[in-house]
């Protein structure tokens, strides 16, 4: 077996060529066991192939292995062989594809020596996991493309990137200093494009290759993780075409039930809703009070993404849009959706979200109140280019 995986990791290591470096390539602290999840598509796999290639260890002394690449029988025995040949660093990428993956990576961590990074669906439940991972791994998430990162890998150029605060005190200057880069009509193309790297793969067409990676998370990478039928994945299918009618407002339920024919079995329907969140297909706004609470109906639904939409739902709401960018480059900040306005970040800053003419009239009470606008390029005061939101990460 060892023969068959030192040849894919071979063949593997000469077909990734991408020298760009995510976001993410320098945060992370590898412990004994470390998970690296996010959604299908976004640059895991590459990221694990850059780290080993230039990790200082011989090649003799590392291992990449794919669970859906080959058959393995027990990852602990692999990693025992490996470790007893002198191995010290193994990758286990798309470990959600081999059953029963928790119990043999708690075995790897408590018998053996190996340093062990695996990867994952951000589906992956791993603080609920039977073979309670999470005192054991240090796991990171990982995201799409900023706007940022589709400038630099398009015209291979470096940009910086800003925190938030920094953004909201210095956006007048940051933008003049930033339109030297780069021409802004390149914010609809990636709005339509470039959340996820294989944008760039010459040999592949982007929106069939989108449709292609949700169709593998929908009927592959969320059975392999929740309890559902095979059959109930074009349940989801529709789902998801139904969604493009009430994003991002707040669902009408009864009316869901009825267009899916599922009756009154609305706990089906949250379950449903709660695998397409986790699966980051879509983003479940849940009120703040009840927290992250399956059956509590979503105040707002959004596609993870601004590429996700403009694929799935034929006439895209722009304003729509705007707030699908506007909250996935937030990640890293708490958004809760406010009585007035669209966000609330971090409990501190209020935002409304909008095109160049939005005022304040919404929220011109509120103190720490911004406007992200779209159509601008540069900004004045408390009222912000959206796209500059592109730059915080």
């Amino acid at each position: 077996m060892f023969n068959e995986i030192r040849e894919l990791q071979r063949l593997i290591f000469s077909k990734q060529k991408s020298r760009y470096k995510r976001y993410f390539f320098d945060r992370f602290d590898f412990d004994r066991l470390t998970g690296i999840i996010g959604a299908r598509g976004v640059g895991k796999t590459t990221f694990l192939i850059q780290y080993l290639k230039a990790h200082p260890l011989p090649l003799s002394k590392k291992l990449y292995v794919s669970a859906d690449s080959i058959k393995i029988d027990s990852l602990f025995e692999l990693a025992k062989t490996f470790q007893n040949s002198g191995g010290e660093l193994l990758v286990l990428d798309e470990i959600h594809k081999y059953i029963g993956f928790e119990s043999e990576l708690k075995k790897i961590y408590d018998f053996l020596e190996l340093q062990v990074i695996f990867s994952g669906s951000s589906a992956l439940q791993i603080d609920n996991s039977k073979a309670d991972l999470s005192r054991r791994a240090i796991v990171y998430e990982v995201k799409g493309m900023s706007f940022r990162e589709f400038l630099e890998l398009k015209h291979n150029i470096s940009l910086p990137f800003y925190s938030l605060e920094t953004l909201l005190e210095q956006h007048v200057d940051i933008a003049y200093a930033l339109l030297e880069n780069f021409s802004l009509s390149e914010f609809d193309d990636y709005l339509h494009n470039g959340y996820y790297p294989f944008y760039f793969d010459r040999f592949a067409n982007y929106k069939l290759k989108l449709a292609e990676t949700i169709n593998t998370v929908l009927e592959v990478d969320i059975p392999s993780i929740f309890n559902i039928e095979y059959q109930n994945i074009r349940s989801l299918k529709k789902l998801l075409l139904l969604l493009c009618e009430s994003v991002p407002y707040t669902p009408n339920i009864t009316e869901l039930l009825h267009k899916m024919q599922m009756g009154s079995d609305y706990r089906t329907l949250y379950r449903y809703l709660d695998y397409l969140h986790k699966a980051e297909i879509i983003t479940l706004m849940r009120p703040k009070a009840k927290g992250d609470i399956i059956f509590s109906k979503p105040e707002k639904i959004y596609f993870n993404n601004t590429n996700l939409h403009y694929a799935y739902c034929e006439t895209p709401n722009i304003g729509t849009i705007r707030e699908v960018f506007f909250k996935s480059m937030l990640f890293e900040h708490a958004l809760h959706i406010p009585k007035k306005g669209d966000f609330l970040v971090d409990d501190r800053y209020l935002f409304e979200i909008g095109g160049k003419s939005k005022s304040f009239s919404q929220i011109k009470d509120a103190p720490n109140s911004f406007v992200a606008a779209d159509g601008i390029t540069i900004g004045d005061g408390n009222k912000i280019p959206l796209w500059l939101f592109g730059f915080l990460y």
